[in-house]
């Protein structure tokens, strides 16, 4: 059975729903949805949501990184907006850095988030196989 591998990031809202920033099994990686939060909390990029978008995926390249992988790992992105015209600004963020990548992806507009201050949230996909892992298991 592959090793199981969590990674936690500590902020509020993954104690209080009992869940992990990314879970890797073997080379399959998945990020939970990220929001334009600061470690602190606080939301970065209030009324923004170029910033929000490159906070988000901060927080995701972090995610990535506690599991021993990188954004140019990731096979697909899920974008979720509550302000899904601005998806230019949002595009803007993701292609500056995934635009070499070129992930999958999806923009979807929603009500609302958790916290009514945030315009984006993303959550990820990736697959990374290490060298010697093939076939261990």
């Amino acid at each position: 059975m592959p090793y199981r591998q969590v990674y936690t990031t500590g902020r509020k809202w993954e104690r209080l729903f009992g869940y992990a920033r990314s879970v890797r099994i073997g080379p399959a990686i998945e990020v939970s949805g990220c929001a334009p939060t600061a470690a602190d909390g606080s939301t970065v990029g209030k009324g923004n949501v170029y910033e929000q978008t490159r906070q988000c995926l901060r927080v995701i390249e972090e995610a990535l990184a506690g599991v021993g992988a990188g954004l140019e790992d990731v096979t697909r992105t899920r974008v979720f907006t509550t302000v899904p015209r601005r998806w230019r600004e949002i595009g803007r963020a993701h292609s500056e850095v995934f635009g070499a990548i070129k992930p999958v992806t999806a923009l979807i507009g929603v009500r609302g988030f958790l916290d009514a201050a945030w315009l984006v949230e993303i959550e990820a996909s990736a697959y990374r196989v290490d060298r010697g892992s093939i076939g261990d298991g």
